[in-house]
């Protein structure tokens, strides 16, 4: 067998291609003075042969031959002993091969190795019968045998991944009880590590989709239900139990291997045709969790793509994808099938009347859960028509914590953690729909036709897409921190804490998703070219405006895990234009930059989604609108009132204290010299007179939020408490604020949606200026005072035209 290992290796450099390298070779840890030691999980030639091929291509110590360390000589590249078998039995577990070398190390400290742990996956499929794809295609927790091996070498060739684990040197695992002891703790790290990229990349075993099924519709708790049906309504628990697999057959994910590789295929070629990129950042922090934690992915939702982007993103990147909620209506002819097969499980937009549905899904929800499998689904419902982030529906996180719980009260084991991610556009395919349903159109039902016509839009330039991942959430630690005593709960199905939780839950996972928002050319542009009076600016001042909404997120992050595009501000205005989502207009005295009513519809959407990360800095700035000087005290008080209220609209965590806030804002705006700081306080520059401007345009971020809730306290004053309900309060806000954008020729359908006046509702009772009393709205002298103070915000013509439009009509 030797003599043909030469060309045995020069056969498989030429006909393999690795799809990943992770992590990169340059950024291999490596110590250039200590020998090195390659360890496989399992002996495999083909395995060893690629490893040699890539380390002389890449210039890393050689993984062929042998090593002499010491008095010791050993193959560079080792692998941790399989057992044997046999026909009818399984030989004893071998011993690792590293004895030798650690009571040498031990004798003489000078004789250091460090071992470096390699996986290699020839393609991934989850461990699922796929008939004859199961014997030729990939790697799955079962180990192949040479055969099998030999045919999944030729099949996948060109599907490879090759992980590196971090070295790990001898010297670390010794201790005082010998070198026996430290051989067994060499070969437990490293089977661990093996075992947890296993699980990363290929996800856990997974069961025959019939069977589950069948599990599910048999399990105790749906069998509860099934006699509790039969009693009450007199029906066959025979045809109750059909019923029920049905239900379990509607729901069912069918992931397929075959249809993972085709769908890689099919998107890689979709974003090329699509976008010119995808830039992903964060997802070292899922890949640090991902071989011990079950990860529930929670994504923003602004588009269709969403659902194929975050799983192709996942297994380009060597994890597996998740399985996917959908609703139902997505299960359609030729789409619903695929979808399936690519993981999606599909749910029924409400089943609260349907016990039997109910306990099926959450059966389904809890055996993905307990046995680890990925999971994604949209905390906010449906896709967000305003650009804003929407507040979380409790439905999937309810079961997710009940699941949770119940894996808790049996096992005790399971780690759980939420992954936010935020995924940015610069153009979305949606933008004509949303644009007509903000306007009271009614939603189009999804069928293949419909997908037909997006197809067309292909020629279009659709420019990057940028996926960030926010800070994942762990569910232990997040309940040990706000529950406390969670465990002595476990054998309740329903804890008395979990209610009033899951809606804390939802906004903690909304603001993480906001706080690694993605700033792109489009929603920067859009940040400064709406806040001008008639959607029109000069070149040279947009530049510099841009620029300073950068610099602000770098020097004081709206969000955390926030990214910036990459280029200059003159870069970015090329990339908008180019998309069509403006007009430039050369000019002798410079260049201007407009957008006429439609395109200036469609610029609120990504303004929206950004807007966020700019609320302190904009606040700020808008209370020198009119008064030009203010002391930090006053300044402080003068915020207040609206701040928290204005960080729940836009769902952002506040600072710990809004002076430190505010102050440091203050010096960063005098920095950029739009403000000065004297002895009497903080005051707008005279000169030159383009600071003043910059500062306008940055306050006039937040106009639109004020003003609204300047329209709904105008509303809640004038009727006085105990007069109106909450939703005639939204509605006749939402009313208010459609006059004052039809008066000034504001073409901004978000401006008045109902649903931002009841969350600015829910916002007042939550900071406690407002509270019920049989339904109605009650308030005393303090909202009055506070009102007060947050009017003195506003200029006297703009106050003035407020105050206009909230008269009564017969006034």
């Amino acid at each position: 067998m030797i003599p043909l290992r030469a060309p045995l290796r020069r056969l498989i450099a030429a006909w393999v291609e690795l799809r990943l390298i992770e992590p990169a070779v340059d950024e291999l840890d490596l110590d250039p003075a200590l020998p090195v030691l390659y360890v496989l999980p399992h002996p495999a030639l083909s395995d060893a042969l690629l490893l040699e091929s890539l380390c002389r291509a890449h210039g890393l110590p050689s993984a062929a031959g042998r090593r002499q360390v010491g008095e010791i000589t050993l193959p560079a590249c080792l692998a941790l002993p399989s057992p044997g078998r046999r026909l009818w039995r399984r030989t004893a577990r071998l011993e690792a091969p590293f004895l030798g070398l650690l009571e040498q190390r031990r004798s003489h400290p000078e004789h250091e190795v460090q071992l470096v742990p390699v996986s290699v996956f020839w393609g991934r499929a989850p461990g699922k019968r796929f008939g004859f794809w199961k014997m030729l295609a990939a790697d799955s927790w079962q180990f192949t045998g040479r055969l099998r091996r030999a045919l999944s070498v030729l099949v996948n060739g060109k599907n490879v991944e090759l992980h590196f684990g971090a070295p790990l040197k001898l010297g670390d695992l010794l201790d005082a009880r010998g070198a026996t002891l430290a051989n067994r703790k060499t070969a437990r790290l490293l089977r661990v590590h093996f075992r947890r990229l296993r699980t990363r990349v290929l996800g856990p075993d997974l069961s025959h989709r019939r069977i589950l099924i069948e599990g599910v519709s048999r399990s105790p708790e749906v069998r509860q239900v099934i006699a509790e049906q039969a009693t009450s309504e007199n029906r066959s628990p025979a045809r109750l139990q059909k019923r029920a697999r049905r239900y379990g057959r509607e729901i069912a994910s069918n992931m397929a291997y075959p249809v993972l590789r085709f769908m890689d295929g099919l998107l890689k070629r979709l974003w090329n045709r699509l976008y010119d990129g995808v830039d992903v950042h964060g997802l070292e922090r899922v890949k640090a969790l991902a071989g011990d934690h079950t990860l529930v992915y929670v994504p923003c939702h602004r588009s269709h793509i969403d659902y194929l982007l975050l799983s192709y993103v996942l297994y380009r990147d060597g994890l597996m994808p998740p399985h996917i909620a959908a609703g139902r209506n997505l299960d359609m002819p030729l789409i619903g099938p695929l979808l399936r097969r690519g993981g999606a499980f599909f749910l029924r937009r409400s089943f609260r009347d349907n016990r039997l549905y109910a306990a099926v899904f959450n059966e389904y929800l809890h055996r993905l859960l307990s046995r680890g499998h990925p999971l994604e689904y949209f905390i906010e419902g449906g896709r967000s028509r305003s650009g804003r982030m929407l507040a979380a529906r409790p439905g999937m996180l309810a079961m997710t914590l009940r699941s949770y719980l119940r894996s808790a009260a049996g096992s005790g084991q399971q780690r759980l953690a939420f992954v936010p991610v935020y995924i940015g556009y610069e153009r979305i395919i949606e933008n004509a729909s949303y644009q007509r349903e903000l306007r009271g159109g009614k939603k189009r039902k999804e069928s293949p036709l419909a997908l037909l016509r997006v197809l067309g839009q292909l020629r279009q330039p659709f420019g990057r897409v940028t996926v960030n991942v926010g800070e994942p959430l762990t569910l232990a630690a997040y309940l040990d921190r706000e529950v406390g005593d969670w465990r002595h709960a476990l054998g309740e199905e329903r804890p008395a804490w979990l209610t009033p939780l899951i809606p804390r839950l939802g906004e903690e996972l909304c603001r993480r998703i906001n706080a690694a928002a993605a700033l792109n050319p489009v929603n920067l542009v859009a940040l400064v070219l709406l806040a001008t009076p008639h959607h029109a600016i000069e070149v040279s001042l947009l530049e510099r405006q841009l620029a300073l909404l950068a610099d602000l997120q770098r020097r004081r992050p709206g969000g955390v895990h926030a990214s910036l595009p990459a280029g200059t501000p003159s870069d970015w205005i090329d990339q908008v234009v180019a998309l069509g989502m403006v007009e430039r207009r050369p000019h002798p005295q410079g260049d201007i930059l407009l957008a006429d009513a439609g395109q200036a519809g469609l610029l609120a959407w990504y303004r929206n989604n950004v807007m966020h990360l700019f609320a302190l800095a904009g606040l700020v700035a808008f209370a020198f609108r009119h008064r030009p000087t203010h002391r930090l005290e006053a300044l402080e008080a003068l915020l207040a009132p609206c701040w928290p209220i204005l960080a729940r609209e836009l769902v952002i965590e506040p600072p710990a204290s809004l002076r430190e806030g505010v102050t440091e804002m203050l010096d960063l705006l005098v920095d950029q010299g739009l403000l000065e700081r004297t002895e009497e306080g903080w005051h707008c520059p005279e000169e030159p007179l383009e600071a003043g401007e910059r500062l306008r345009l940055l306050g006039q971020l937040m106009q639109p939020s004020l003003e609204r809730g300047y329209l709904l306290l105008a509303v809640l004053l004038d009727a006085g408490p105990g007069e109106l309900v909450a939703e005639a309060l939204a509605e006749r806000s939402r009313q208010l604020a459609e006059r004052l954008a039809l008066l000034s020729g504001l073409d901004a359908p978000e401006f008045f949606d109902t649903r931002l006046f009841a969350s600015l509702v829910e916002s007042l009772e939550r900071e406690g200026w407002l509270w019920r009393e049989e339904e109605r709205l009650v308030f005393d002298e303090r909202l009055r005072l506070a009102a007060r103070r947050s009017r003195e915000l506003f200029d006297p013509a703009l106050r003035h035209r407020l105050q206009l439009i909230t008269r009564r009509p017969n006034e």
